[in-house]
């Protein structure tokens, strides 16, 4: 499988959007400091994640997810979980 998935900084509340064949892996990582991008703002919280056989379905939804489409997207279909913050 590969995930697309979200992250949330519990530090200043940051949206992070990625995908990977192996996400507890990879949010160790992120929360690790091993990752440029994401390091100023550990540690992450993993706030939805969404499964793919394909990988490259995995890359195109993280490819819409960052547009400002999909951001717009993205943040009303986490309304609730956005607003608890």
């Amino acid at each position: 499988m590969h995930y697309f998935y979200i992250l949330q900084s519990q530090k200043n509340q940051k949206l992070y959007v990625g995908q990977t064949p192996n996400l507890r892996s990879r949010l160790k990582s992120h929360n690790a400091g091993e990752n440029r991008a994401t390091k100023p703002n550990i540690p992450y919280e993993l706030i939805f994640y969404s499964a793919f056989k394909s990988e490259k379905d995995a890359i195109n939804c993280e490819q819409y997810f960052k547009t400002t489409s999909g951001w717009k997207r993205l943040r009303k279909m986490l309304e609730e979980t956005l607003k608890a913050r």
